[in-house]
């Protein structure tokens, strides 16, 4: 990877009445926090899954015709792709490769909702709250306070007549880019060269590692990337791994990274 994206992460409430109501007794006349919080968060993108809050891609750098070429040489197959994950169908936004929309493009997605009874069985609950986690993955030169205030703000601004949202903020973090000309990156790619027998091909990651940006403003040096996990690799999910085949191939390279960066 040559990058990784920025984070912007907030949580939204949404309340109506006082308390859970019987949904027989009181639905159809008082607002239902989760149907007003479903349609919130449907308004955030529109047909052609294009992020619709005011001002978000403001500060984005869009990627070169070269850059997207390069990108588009990694191996991939979309039949594969769509296997491994169990859909038949891929989403995101028109315009842009599935590559291109998890690395080069920022993107908004619900991490958790919650409301009403989520038991067992049945209870005909119109709920007074209704809760959602939601991210922002942020690209160059995208600024994670900034993006942040734009989302409470959406979120606060479209709130009807009826409930009262509270919109705060979780954490953040800057997108980051590594030059593929500077020496550190020259060497790493020589090094995985050497041991994996494959010329690199350079990628954003679509992940966020706030702390690089940190590294940089505080070292005044550059990061270099070089991880081996894969995606196949069930990150954030049940049954997380890491191959071991490319944790030896790991320790194989890094000693020739500082061959070639003290060259």
């Amino acid at each position: 990877d040559i990058g990784v994206r920025g984070l912007s992460y907030i949580e939204v409430e949404v309340t109506g009445a006082n308390r859970d109501l019987h949904s027989g007794v009181y639905g159809g006349a008082v607002a239902n926090p989760i149907t007003i919080l479903s349609k919130m968060i449907a308004s955030c993108h529109d047909e052609n899954n294009h992020i619709t809050i005011p001002g978000f891609y403001d500060d984005v750098v869009e990627s070169s015709a070269e850059e997207r070429k390069l990108m588009a040489a990694a191996p991939y197959n979309e039949d594969e792709y769509k296997a491994d994950l169990g859909v038949d169908t891929l989403w995101g936004e028109t315009g842009y490769s599935t590559n291109e929309r998890t690395g080069i493009r920022p993107t908004l997605e619900i991490n958790g909702i919650w409301g009403g009874y989520t038991g067992e069985g049945a209870k005909t609950v119109l709920p007074s709250k209704a809760t959602a986690k939601i991210s922002a993955r942020l690209v160059p030169n995208q600024s994670s306070t900034v993006i942040t205030e734009k989302l409470l703000n959406y979120f606060r601004s479209i709130a009807p007549a009826g409930v009262t949202v509270n919109a705060t903020e979780h954490h953040g973090g800057e997108p980051y880019m590594t030059p593929v000309d500077s020496k550190a990156y020259q060497a790493a790619a020589k090094a995985i060269e050497a041991t994996f027998n494959k010329k690199p091909v350079p990628v954003r990651g679509g992940g966020s590692i706030p702390i690089c940006s940190l590294f940089e403003k505080e070292l005044g040096i550059k990061i270099v990337f070089m991880g081996f996990g894969l995606d196949s690799d069930n990150l954030h999910s049940p049954n997380e791994k890491f191959n071991l085949e490319n944790y030896f191939k790991g320790i194989e390279t890094i000693p020739y990274f500082h061959k070639f960066f003290a060259e």
